[in-house]
């Protein structure tokens, strides 16, 4: 088996792009959802309830900061910098407690295509951040704005079965739409046998398994025309559904073995265990 694609989303519910390596940091990859979108009072907003985020890109710049796009209104890019400077404010994101706003100026960028007020916020440090015990998590183990673990892996081989569960007239369902960080190619005789492994080593990095993702309604919307339908919610809940909750994917934490960081990519070998 191998890994097949890479994908990082620089802000939590933006498009994702993918990458051909990524540098794996003790909390997840680099450049992987340390932003992400705010209402006024500080609440998350996501494409759950605000699809057109997924149709807004991001680029990470070489001195960290980003550059907005919309890849369906088009317009001006915008430039946001890192806020270092700016003044915490308060935001509901479980166990963040505190972020950086970026500014008036990406708050606008971005109302004006949510239409809604909302606030674009940065996460300073993601070593403030652990992992939810519920969610797999041990002492020690942090994350960025993700929302349960530092990555989330997902195999093509699964997902070759979910789609040979759903109806005929259903197209294939995107891979894009589980939001994976990792995807490989699996097993085709052993879909999601990634469920019961306890370990995973991506090339030279090793990952333990904290857990199988349990998947929300934004599954349902597709990443390119944003419209909402059944799938693939209505196919897991037939076949993978325990707990009251559909499953497809598993959280990775990274286990650097004492190295401040590591790199895994596209091909690399993967070994279960």
């Amino acid at each position: 088996m191998q890994v097949t694609r890479l994908r990082v989303y620089p802000v939590k519910s933006f498009a994702g792009a993918d990458v051909g390596s990524a540098t794996v940091l003790p909390w997840g990859l680099e450049a992987d959802r340390r932003w992400a979108v705010v209402d006024p009072e500080g609440e998350l907003v996501t494409a759950r309830e605000a699809n057109g985020l997924l149709a807004l890109t991001a680029e990470v710049l070489a001195d960290g900061g980003l550059l907005l796009a919309d890849r369906d209104a088009g317009g001006e890019p915008l430039r946001v910098d890192v806020p270092t400077d700016a003044a915490p404010v308060a935001v509901g994101q479980s166990r963040q407690g505190t972020a950086l706003p970026a500014g008036s100026e990406a708050d606008d960028w971005l109302g004006i295509r949510l239409g809604r007020r909302v606030r674009l916020i940065w996460q300073p440090d993601p070593r403030a951040r652990p992992v939810d015990p519920a969610r797999g998590g041990l002492p020690g183990d942090r994350m960025t704005l993700a929302d349960a673990a530092p990555l989330l892996l997902a195999s093509e081989s699964s997902l070759a079965q979910l789609d040979r569960w759903t109806d005929e007239s259903t197209p294939p369902i995107d891979m894009l739409r589980f939001r994976p960080n990792v995807i490989i190619d699996g097993d085709p005789d052993a879909p999601f046998a990634e469920d019961g492994w306890p370990f995973v080593q991506l090339g030279d990095v090793r990952f333990r398994v904290s857990g199988t993702c349990d998947r929300c309604v934004m599954t349902t919307i597709d990443p390119i025309t944003l419209a909402r339908g059944k799938e693939p919610i209505r196919t897991l809940a037939k076949h993978r559904k325990w707990d009251g909750k559909t499953w497809f994917g598993v959280w990775l934490v990274p286990d650097l073995a004492g190295s401040p960081a590591d790199v895994i990519a596209v091909g690399d070998e993967v070994r279960p265990g």
